[in-house]
């Protein structure tokens, strides 16, 4: 019997997978054609950031010209792609005074295809792009230094001395204009000291100094100053000009907030003490030799308050009483931080702490603190040195803005290195796009 052909259909299937084969093959290299393709426009995309930013730090003076044969051999050493071909980088550098500097770059290639060639796509286009945006970036940074007694160990207060002048340094670097960073220092102790050229001010408060220094103009009167006018005698604090520019805490709830001094409200004033505290702070400046100079009169004294050093540092940071930091110009972005290194736990307060064991109660205080400074935007660092093994502190770890902003040390050697980390932090250049 012969075999009927017409009707015989046992090799369809081989007939049908070799007609699909040639479309399916073509499908699966577009895709590897794609994922190569994908792969290489990261590539060009980390390569030209990395271009970008190395020629921003040198483009002040260049030319356009100039401009672009960095970004072409800088991108060029970063990018080490054979495979890409047709290579085309530039640069637009745009330089303004008042708001900035800025390179738009661009790179543009080809990536010669293996499989969609069969298509009639012999290659894909690629591109990168990026803006890199400096100079209409200001800083303000609010230096909250551990003064106290215990800083003298272990060679912490000379390590902070040195690390913060390094950094003073570091950070200065990158103002074009006087105007682009500020700093100010705040060493603080269970006090701080704003220096005695405020006395005057109507934003202090001496009802508590005067009943403690203070005279009655009644001879023999009672050193209450309730009683002395009682007994028609005036409270006279004449000895104003022996205070040594101490403030202890403001009254809660202000001790916790940026609120300026209202004369009328107390609780929103500041109240002078006469003990022996910090050197006096310097608010925000760009005389880079004051703060250095004021660093190297720092000097270990009192016990620990790291609130009082944390409100000061914001209030440093605000325009208005009492220390009127500098007004800010819309044509620039302002970023502020807060640095506070403190190398033991809080033991003392205006109304708490024997000044040598913990005080929950201050913690509690500068939790409530920490959380408006962060929700005013500022950025916090914080760093605890512990040289005597006491256990990491829970409330500089909640203070800081990021868990990676925290930092533990057990070295007075470290500091240097974790202010570099910091100040480098600060100084990059940012991608903008």
């Amino acid at each position: 019997m012969r075999p009927n052909f017409f009707k015989n259909t046992d090799g369809n299937i081989a007939v049908l997978f070799s007609l699909a084969l040639l479309p399916i093959l073509t499908f699966v290299g577009a895709a590897v054609d794609y994922t190569r393709a994908s792969t290489l426009k990261s590539a060009m995309q980390t390569a030209l950031d990395s271009a970008s930013l190395m020629v921003a730090k040198e483009a002040t003076g260049l030319s356009q010209a100039q401009i672009n044969s960095k970004l072409q051999s800088y991108f060029a050493a970063v990018s080490n792609r054979p495979e890409l071909k047709n290579m085309t980088v530039v640069a637009k550098y745009t330089n303004n005074p008042s708001s900035g500097s800025k390179i738009e770059a661009t790179a543009t290639g080809s990536l010669p295809t293996e499989f969609m060639r069969v298509m009639g796509v012999p290659s894909l286009d690629l591109g990168a792009k990026n803006v890199i945006a400096w100079g209409n970036t200001r800083l303000r940074v609010a230096l909250a230094m551990d003064t106290t007694g215990s800083m003298k160990d272990d060679g912490k207060i000379a390590a902070m001395q040195t690390a913060s002048k390094k950094l003073i340094d570091q950070l200065s670097a990158n103002a074009k204009s006087q105007e682009d960073v500020y700093i100010s220092l705040i060493p603080f102790s269970s006090h701080i000291n704003i220096g005695t050229a405020y006395y005057s001010q109507p934003w202090l408060d001496w009802n508590d100094w005067s009943e403690l220094n203070g005279d009655c103009s009644i001879n023999g009167g009672d050193k209450s100053r309730t009683k002395c006018g009682s007994k028609g005698g005036k409270w006279t604090p004449d000895k104003i000009s022996t205070w040594t520019g101490c403030i202890t805490d403001r009254d809660e709830e202000y001790d916790v907030k940026n609120t300026p001094p209202i004369i009328s409200n107390a609780a929103t004033l500041f109240q002078p003490e006469q003990i022996d505290c910090a050197v006096p702070i310097v608010p925000l400046t760009y005389d880079w030799a004051t703060l250095k100079s004021r660093v190297d009169e720092m000097k270990p004294v009192g016990a620990t308050n790291q609130p009082v050093g944390m409100a000061w540092a914001w209030l440093s940071l605000m325009p208005t009483l009492p220390l009127n930091a500098p007004p800010e110009s819309g044509e620039f972005e302002y970023k502020k931080y807060m640095i506070v290194l403190s190398d033991g736990l809080n033991t003392k307060n205006k109304k708490a702490g024997n000044g040598s064991s913990h005080s929950t109660y201050v913690d509690d205080r500068q939790r409530l603190l920490c959380d408006n400074i962060k929700a005013g935007g500022i950025t916090v660092y914080t760093i605890q040195v512990n040289t005597d093994g006491d256990p990491t502190s829970s409330i500089l770890q909640y203070c800081a803005t990021s868990p990676d902003k925290f930092y533990m040390l057990t070295s007075a050697s470290q500091i240097m290195s974790t202010f570099d980390e910091i100040g480098g932090s600060m100084s990059k250049l940012r991608i903008a796009q």
